[in-house]
């Protein structure tokens, strides 16, 4: 039998041996017959460039087809995975405060100090970090000439909120030794810093034969809202209050702060105003759980109501950001077809509510699957997925404070007041003005600005000298230069280059830098950085260039790392599969998660003047004077891209 089946892959392969890019021929070969059959169809609509403008049934099947692919590919595990006796879930009915005990085979899986799995395997760049000079690639190509906006599609809410994400899911524990970035001569005269140290990032023994090194992830990467409860007991406690569940918020909306001016919250490091206002809403959603609960359910006391109220609240953040937050971001049809699927299914919202999860996770969701689907590769996130989200370019030059003590103009839009410069917004100073703005202006004026554009040159130059804290909050003296410092970082940590990023993942890859832009200007600097060599291309710097699909925001190479670990988030947690019931949330608590279905529904729960007043649009991130989304007559499913 195995000898037939070997024949019949060989007889399948050898006519397609010429139709299959030179680049895939390796991989294709290691794949068993059927996901031989899967590449082929996804790689004949990629060669056409068109799975985009298919219709959306067919898109879907074309997500599909790829993340199952990537499922079986580019799932790499980092570290021994232990081999012992299984904990039973029972016993832990809730999120631990540093996420152990969510996988009932591996109790480790996903919690703080563990490392960061691979998409692609580590290539080794030590000897070229600094080819190109890091500074140089920063100031020809990324830092920002002109501000670029994402016009109405795209608000500065919808920014702070993918960083309100990242405090929740990664950050890399740094080593104690420094290293120093010399600006060269060509381009010290437009950097603001001309040299800046840096902590390297601390590489650890993984004790496995394949992946001898990597990195640790000091926060949990679950999808356990730690941006908001932190990451481990001790950072647990400081935002408690030990009385009915809930968490310390200030009587103004917004956080508490220590005697040195750092915000009491799960997560400080790093951060701005538009982060904390984020974290602040939430808190008051934690609290809102928490009252809800307890008049239900009398007999609560403290810890049962906190964990109730952590996992609903966990909950109402993933879905935010799986059928709001990710279908602004990716603005077709097909994605929303596809985010509201991986929460509700195919058979769709009104189905699930009636008859519960039926039919796995294509028809009735990831979320309520029968058991948590890892793949056969314990849970992380990954180094890949933390190098696509480098998306500091959304950030703008000036916050445009509205003046919300006047009626609303058109389309609710509020009269500018001034200008705040983001250095102002960043840090302890950012937590200053930020108390000085208060709550409520400063979501007004997040919602009603467009946020960057994520492209070459727009950069923030305010972050190529930025005041870096440690992970208590607590700033450092060596001011860092934040584009130069990414482009190393994705070198440092063996994250492979763009081409090799793209073959990798089975995207056809570059041979000409015309493949990748139309931009002249743009063609020329990458000749004059990186000469004729396409495999040099910085990651960062080619998902800033490339050529966006309609409708997206980011570019189509780092979507394909999202559609595989977006999945993930929810398929690999029991408490978004087999612990999404009544039993662990409670009746009350799952009809809470249910009945939310975008941030405007949290704002309007804690906040309902203000979306009354200022939030035309149907999404808190979209811009928030753009008109509501016009009802379609044609079915989502039916529908066709113009």
């Amino acid at each position: 039998m195995t000898i037939v089946m070997a024949s019949l892959k060989s007889l399948l392969g050898a006519p397609f041996h010429g139709f299959i890019h030179k680049d895939f021929h390796q991989v294709v070969a290691r794949m068993t017959l059927l996901d031989k059959l899967l590449f082929l169809v996804i790689h004949f609509v990629d060669k056409l460039g068109i799975w985009h403008q298919l219709p959306v049934l067919l898109g879907l099947i074309y997500l599909g087809i790829r993340r199952h692919l990537h499922q079986q590919y580019n799932l790499l595990n980092v570290g021994v995975t232990p081999i012992g006796v299984r904990f039973n879930p029972a016993d832990y009915p809730y999120r631990t405060a540093d996420g152990r005990y969510n996988d009932p085979f591996n109790e480790g899986a996903g919690s703080q100090g563990t490392f960061f799995g691979r998409n692609i395997p580590p290539v080794d760049q030590k000897h070229k970090l600094k080819r190109p000079e890091p500074a140089v690639v920063a100031t020809k190509l990324l830092a920002r000439r002109n501000f670029k906006d994402t016009g109405k599609q795209f608000n500065m809410i919808a920014a702070s909120w993918i960083q309100f994400m990242i405090h929740d899911w990664i950050d890399h524990l740094e080593d104690t030794n420094q290293i120093e970035l010399t600006a060269p001569s060509e381009v010290a005269s437009q950097c603001p810093l001309k040299s800046f140290k840096l902590y390297k990032t601390k590489e650890v023994p993984t004790g496995f034969y394949e992946i001898k090194s990597g990195h640790l992830n000091i926060r949990t990467p679950w999808w356990d809202g730690s941006a908001i409860y932190g990451s481990n007991a001790e950072r647990l406690r400081k935002v408690r209050t030990f009385k009915d569940g809930k968490l310390k918020i200030s009587d103004d909306g917004l956080l508490l702060h220590d005697e040195d001016g750092i915000a009491v919250s799960g997560d400080v490091r790093n951060s701005w105003a538009g982060v904390s206002a984020l974290q602040a809403l939430f808190v008051k959603e934690h609290n809102a759980v928490c009252d809800v609960l307890k008049k239900e359910y009398p007999e609560l006391d403290d810890e049962d109501l906190y964990r109730y109220a952590r996992l609903v609240t966990s909950a109402v953040i993933a879905k935010v950001h799986t059928i709001d937050w990710t279908v602004e971001l990716l603005k077709t049809d097909t994605l929303l077809a596809g985010m509201r699927a991986n929460w509700y299914g195919l058979l769709g919202k009104k189905f699930k509510d009636t008859f519960g999860h039926v039919g796995g996770g294509t028809l009735g969701g990831l979320v309520g699957m029968k058991k948590p689907e890892n793949h056969g590769v314990p849970y992380s996130l990954t180094e890949e997925f933390t190098s696509v989200y480098r998306m500091h370019a959304l950030l703008p030059d000036d916050l445009l404070l509205r003046d919300i003590s006047v009626a609303p103009g058109p389309s609710k839009s509020p009269p500018l007041l001034k200008r705040i410069p983001m250095a102002k917004l960043v840090g302890l100073k950012g937590e200053e003005t930020l108390s000085e703005i208060g709550f409520i202006r400063q979501m007004v004026s997040m919602g009603h600005q467009a946020c960057g554009a994520l492209e070459l040159w727009n950069y923030p130059l305010w972050l190529r000298d930025l005041i870096p804290q440690d992970k208590d909050g607590k700033e450092r003296p060596d001011h860092v230069d934040m584009p130069a410092l990414e482009v190393y970082r994705d070198r440092e940590r063996n994250v492979a280059r763009y081409n090799e990023f793209r073959r990798s993942l089975l995207l056809i890859p570059i041979s000409k830098w015309e493949d990748l832009t139309d931009d002249v200007e743009a063609i020329q600097t990458l000749r004059q950085v990186y000469g004729d060599d396409v495999e040099e291309l910085d990651l960062i710097v080619g998902l800033m260039a490339e050529k966006k699909i309609k409708g997206f925001a980011i570019s189509e190479t780092a979507f394909i790392i999202f559609l595989l670990m977006a999945s993930r988030r929810l398929e690999a947690d029991r408490f978004f599969t087999s612990n999404y019931n009544e039993e662990t949330y409670t009746r009350k608590g799952l009809e809470w998660v249910n009945r939310t279905e975008s941030l405007r529904d949290v704002i309007n729960r804690h906040y309902p003047e203000m979306t009354k007043k200022w939030m035309n649009s149907t999404s808190a991130f979209s811009v928030w004077d753009s008109p509501p989304q016009p009802h379609n007559v044609i079915p989502l499913y039916l529908r066709v891209p113009h």
